[in-house]
């Protein structure tokens, strides 16, 4: 008969013992001992000091079956483009995400639109669940549990009926009556988050886990946990903007090259197909200092509008502020401007602006925010449907950048036909002098 009792384990060597203590006295290493459940058997075997596993089938990996993983689709388009075309029976999904940026706002959301869902609420009560669903209009009864005890949770989900999926929010106030640790700490973390796998498995249930973060803006717990679960999402956006992006840290069914596009909304979050209309002006009027460039976001290119004001200054220390784009981008491409166009902005204040919220970090951008800058000093607008696509070097140079012709061909799809490239000019100081003079 199995039995369970817990003890600690140093993470770093090995070391285990049954009390606490803060420091490992073997590797003399602190916040390294770790409570673990450790499961003893009393075997005639064991004691004997004879093995007692099985022997398993070995398999050739020429004879596995390559069928199509079968997929639900959830409903939401963005949500599906991120996880691969839909979820896979038996997928744990680990959802993070700065609070109040929407994790709980989605997952109600797909509980309302596959249905039968279990909703698991170790932080709200069913008073502040209801009074959320009742802002996004949710249609369908959604099973409510608020409990934070493992065993409790996993005992009454399985003696209810089959569901389509179970949401846990959030695994860090789960706990198990195995461990004597606090809720969040890293044992309870790991143990629970193996069991609920072990139940997505067992069942062919697909299981969401909302995860906690850290002040710099990482995954709290252990770093296992990310290991443990099959899918790794994060949230992410500013709180001031509607804009919101799901990107897939890890996926092991689909890739992690997708990223889905979601608008905060007063019924909740709206998926994007075209999301230019955020980032664009709808004006679309030639004004000095706008420039559209292409990102990608995943596999599919975005239109973005790079904004810019010049202006003189009698400081010592002219301003160059930039938000969208990193500062030190910002000041490399101004020096690249000084040094290489002739342009004594070292006399101004530089600002710069991605619209819409959107930070970019591709040097795919390099060349509008040149092209942007130089309009704004010279007074001078871009043609009307012109798009500037490429990184600039510290010689001036315009490189050619990834899937450059499939931004093109996608900015040529919503009218713009001037696209300014590589191609088109090689230096930065011809794009200047053949656009804007």
């Amino acid at each position: 008969m199995a039995r369970f009792h817990s003890q600690y384990v140093c993470q770093q060597c090995g070391y285990s013992q049954v009390g606490w203590a803060g420091k490992c006295p073997n590797c003399d290493t602190w916040g390294s001992l770790v409570e673990t459940v450790i499961e003893s058997k009393s075997s005639s075997k064991r004691e004997r000091g004879t093995s007692s596993g099985q022997a398993k089938k070995i398999t050739s990996l020429a004879s596995v079956n390559l069928s199509k993983t079968p997929r639900l689709s959830t409903k939401i388009s963005e949500l599906d483009r991120v996880l691969g075309g839909g979820l896979v029976p038996g997928q744990v999904v680990l959802l993070a995400g700065e609070p109040g940026i929407g994790k709980s706002t989605l997952l109600l959301q797909l509980a309302n639109s596959l249905g039968n869902f279990i909703y698991v609420s170790g932080e709200e009560s069913a008073q502040q669940i209801k009074i959320r669903a009742k802002r996004l209009g949710i249609n369908k009864d959604v099973s409510l549990i608020e409990e934070t005890n493992l065993e409790n949770i996993l005992e009454t989900i399985k003696a209810a009926e089959k569901p389509n999926g179970v949401i846990i929010d959030s695994i860090q106030t789960m706990q198990t009556s195995d461990l004597s640790g606090l809720a969040g700490s890293v044992g309870q973390v790991r143990e629970c988050s193996f069991r609920y796998l072990k139940y997505a498995k067992g069942n062919n249930v697909p299981v969401f886990l909302v995860g906690h973060v850290t002040k710099v803006g990482t995954v709290a717990g252990p770093a296992v946990l990310s290991h443990i679960v099959d899918t790794v999402l994060w949230f992410e956006g500013d709180k001031a903007t509607p804009l919101r992006l799901l990107r897939a840290v890890k996926n092991r069914f689909g890739a992690t090259d997708e990223v889905g596009i979601f608008e905060m909304q007063e019924k909740g979050l709206i998926s994007l197909v075209n999301a230019e209309k955020i980032f664009l002006s709808k004006t679309r009027k030639q004004i000095a200092g706008t420039v559209v460039s292409s990102i990608m976001q995943g596999s599919r290119p975005i239109l973005v509008e790079v904004e810019s004001l010049v202006v003189p200054t009698k400081m010592a220390f002219p301003k160059k502020i930039a938000q969208g784009i990193d500062s030190r981008r910002l000041e490399l491409l101004l020096a690249v401007l000084i040094r290489r166009c002739s342009l004594p902005l070292y006399e101004y204040d530089c600002f710069v602006n991605i619209a819409g919220g959107i930070k970019v970090m591709e040097p795919a951008s390099d060349l509008a925010v040149c092209l942007s800058i130089a309009s704004a000093f010279l007074d001078k607008p871009l043609l009307k449907g012109s798009i500037a696509i490429g990184e600039v070097g510290l010689s001036g140079e315009i490189r050619e950048v990834v899937a450059q012709e499939k931004r093109v061909k996608e900015a040529k799809r919503q009218g713009f036909n001037i696209p300014i490239t590589n191609k088109q000019v090689k230096y930065l100081s011809q794009a200047i002098k053949n656009y804007l003079r």
